[in-house]
């Protein structure tokens, strides 16, 4: 007989201790080690086996999660708190199967306006022998409402298009490849700087007098970012921040999905000028279609010979919105939880595995290129409203056509609307969503002021990554803020008390009554006391719904 600390309690062996845990599961084992073979394991590639063993096994089982430690020489719960910290990675109990499928109802504020409660309800109870969970926004909201029907996307789902995906593959876009982008005369300006046309320096200028900042919605000066890494010591790396996880924003998607190269050789000039060493690109993991498009085609920027083998790793995201904070990020591409760092010190000092680091969004590397090969003017001569340069606007919402509209810098709501269609028939604009849900709604009253960065400020707004959300007469403002506190609170990776604590509270509080002076209080702490953007901005929801609709709470 065995007592619970792990010693024999009588017979010959009393007193003899046998191994604690879990033990090892040899099959387990060698399905990993097969599962594995040619790979040269690395911790830093934990996130990435766990995806294979996932795709392969439907989940995360125990003895697979034991296995995996004992093959990377870590300690389960190492791999299980970075398992279990990530959305997408089902880690399963005890003897427990993984489901035969799993339909992903995405609930942002743009598919919750177009039904997606009721798609989730029918869904579940059309098809018990799947499971049916909700989702945090995919990326696809000018398609609302947004199924995810294992790793196939499907916009406007009903129920024939469900049974339909069930055995699709994943389909390519139809996207400008390497030989297209080539011939209409791509690359030639990287030759050329590799070349000595420019100087680091030349070009460097070029990117700052183009007005060009940081299209992920910090809106730093591109570059003077590229100054900063630049003046640290060798070796210097990058990563690209393809996680646009801000419910909204699909802009990127929509670029990589047209043309990819556009991107690739703007991060590979960025790399030029301040002399990376390797590239990371981290993706993330609602974007299959792009994920299998950009690994066809860094497979020809290597048979080509514009780069060479190994210099661009493509990482995969696991479903983590903070990890679109650029720490978050790195920690991730560490292969650990994506948990923001502290700072100082910055990214560009300590970033990947501790060395200067280049973060650029994809949106901004695909101005880079083309700044390089058409001049500044490319993209600062648009002007509108004392405004320069250009941006990219995720629509979606209460507009006849949603979708990526690209305005000048100054345009305004009303600029935005109109490029859209107009609104639905039937509804009459009332509020919207300028930069995502960090950013808080604002009145139709404020249809003059331009989207761009630091015009939003003063009403207590920002333009972030440009995800505009149009809300009409029909929507309630109460609702909306509520669902975008219960995105937070979700995604809060929990590391710090204030957002950690207050999101939740503010849930609770709003799904009652809106306690005015206990959410002020709750959005004093959080903006104060927490660690990154997430808790500093979670509050705007219930902010500017207090300044400019307090009729409705």
């Amino acid at each position: 007989m065995v007592e619970g600390n792990g010693v024999w309690k009588s017979g010959k062996g009393k007193g003899r201790r046998y191994p604690k845990g879990r033990m090892l599961d040899d099959s387990a084992l060698t399905e990993v080690v097969n599962l594995l073979s040619g790979q040269d394991l690395r911790r830093d590639m934990l996130i990435e086996y766990l995806h294979l063993i996932q795709d392969h096994f439907g989940g995360l089982s125990q003895p697979h999660i034991k296995a995996l430690a004992e093959v990377l020489r870590l300690g389960e719960a190492e791999i299980f708190e970075v398992a279990s910290f990530y959305a997408h990675f089902d880690v399963l109990g005890e003897d427990k199967l993984p489901p035969p499928l799993t339909l992903r109802v995405c609930e942002s504020l743009s598919c919750e306006m177009a039904g997606a409660s009721a798609l989730f309800e029918e869904l579940a109870v059309r098809h018990p022998e799947f499971r049916v969970v909700r989702a945090p926004c995919m990326g696809r909201c000018d398609v609302a409402p947004v199924v995810a029907v294992g790793h196939v996307h499907v916009g406007q789902a009903d129920d024939s298009k469900v049974k339909l995906a069930v055995e699709a593959k994943i389909q390519l876009p139809d996207y400008e490849s390497f030989e297209d982008y080539r011939a209409g005369g791509g690359y030639r300006t990287l030759e050329g700087l590799r070349q000595g046309d420019k100087t680091p320096d030349e070009v460097q200028e070029m990117v700052l007098q183009a007005g060009l900042r940081g299209m992920g919605g910090a809106g730093f000066p591109s570059g003077r970012k590229w100054s900063f890494v630049r003046a640290e010591a060798g070796p210097r790396l990058m990563a690209v921040n393809a996680d646009e996880g801000e419910p909204g924003t699909f802009k990127d998607r929509y670029y990589l999905e047209r043309e990819p190269h556009a991107m690739l050789e703007g991060m590979l000039i960025a790399a030029w000028a301040v002399n990376v060493e390797k590239i990371y690109i981290y993706l993330r993991d609602e974007y299959p279609e792009v994920r299998k498009v950009l690994k066809i085609e860094l497979a020809q920027l290597v048979e080509q010979g514009v780069i060479e083998a190994n210099f661009i790793e493509l990482r995969r995201g696991a479903g983590s919105y903070i990890c679109g904070e650029e720490s978050a990020m790195i920690e991730s591409i560490e292969g650990k939880r994506g948990m923001p760092r502290l700072r100082p010190p910055y990214v560009a000092q300590v970033g990947i595995f501790g060395r200067p680091t280049l973060v650029h969004n994809v949106e901004t590397l695909h101005w880079v290129s083309k700044i390089a090969r058409g001049g500044p003017e490319v993209f600062n001569s648009h002007v509108k409203n004392e405004r320069v340069g250009l941006r990219s606007y995720s629509v979606s919402g209460r507009v006849r056509f949603p979708g990526v509209k690209l305005l000048p810098a100054g345009s305004t709501i009303s600029d935005v609307i109109e490029a859209s269609g107009g609104m639905l028939d039937g509804h009459v604009f009332k509020a919207y969503q300028p930069g995502g849900p960090s950013s808080g709604l604002l009145p139709a009253k404020l249809s003059d002021v331009p989207l761009d960065f630091d015009t939003l400020q003063e009403y207590g707004s920002f333009i972030g990554s440009g995800a505009v959300v149009v809300l009409s007469d029909k929507d309630s403002v109460k609702d909306a803020a509520l669902n975008m506190l219960r995105f937070f609170a979700d995604e809060s990776c929990g590391q710090c008390t204030p957002c950690r604590v207050g999101c939740e509270k503010a849930v609770k509080v709003m799904e009652k009554q809106w306690d005015k002076p206990l959410l002020i209080d709750l959005c004093d702490a959080m903006a104060e006391a927490s660690i990154c953007g997430l808790g500093q901005a979670a509050p705007n929801p219930i902010l500017t719904v207090l300044r400019y609709f307090p009729e409705e709470v």
